[in-house]
C-alpha cells in the first residue's frame, strides 16, 4: 500500500520557503524544480497551505513565504493541511456479513488503525520544520565531507 505523496511534497515546499527566503524568488516554478513535479501540483499545495494559515502567496508577482517561523510549524499541521482524507488505510466497504471475520473487521481493525493514526499525529505534533532544517544542514555537512 502506498500513502499519499501530498504531505512530503508540502513539507519539501515549506522547507524550501524557510531555507531560501530572501535568497531566491520562491515561485511555483522554483519550488517545482526542487520537488521535481509539475508547478500545478505546487500551486495546489500552496493553496492548501495558505488556507491552513501556514504560507502567504503573492498573487501576480509570484512568490510565497512562511507566515510563522519553522519552529512554530509542526508536521501535524502540515499533514492536516494537505491530506484531504486523513484515513491512513481503507478497510473493505463490503465484507461478508456471514463471516465472523468479515462482519467484525471494520470495528476490530478500525480501532487499531485509529490508534496508529493518533500515535502518528502525536509524533508529528512534536516535529517541526526547524527540526527538519537542522537535519538537512547535518546531511549537507556529511555530503560535503
Amino acid at each position: 500500500m502506498q500513502f499519499s505523496f501530498r504531505m512530503p511534497v508540502a513539507v519539501q515546499i515549506l522547507l524550501c520557503l524557510a531555507k531560501f527566503d530572501g535568497v531566491f524568488k520562491l515561485t511555483s516554478n522554483f519550488l517545482a524544480s526542487s520537488v521535481n513535479v509539475n508547478p500545478v501540483i505546487i500551486r495546489k499545495t500552496l493553496g492548501q497551505l495558505k488556507a491552513a494559515g501556514l504560507v502567504e502567496v503573492a498573487a501576480g508577482v509570484g512568490g510565497a513565504k512562511l507566515l510563522r517561523t519553522p519552529g512554530e510549524i509542526t508536521l501535524r499541521e502540515v499533514f492536516q493541511a494537505v491530506e484531504e482524507d486523513e484515513d491512513l488505510f481503507h478497510i473493505q466497504d463490503n465484507p461478508n456479513p456471514q463471516c465472523p471475520v468479515g462482519r467484525n473487521i471494520q470495528q476490530v481493525l478500525g480501532k487499531r488503525l485509529a490508534l496508529v493514526k493518533d500515535n502518528m499525529l502525536a509524533d508529528f505534533a512534536q516535529m517541526t520544520l526547524a527540526d527538519l532544517l537542522a537535519d538537512i544542514d547535518s546531511a549537507e555537512q556529511e555530503h560535503n565531507k
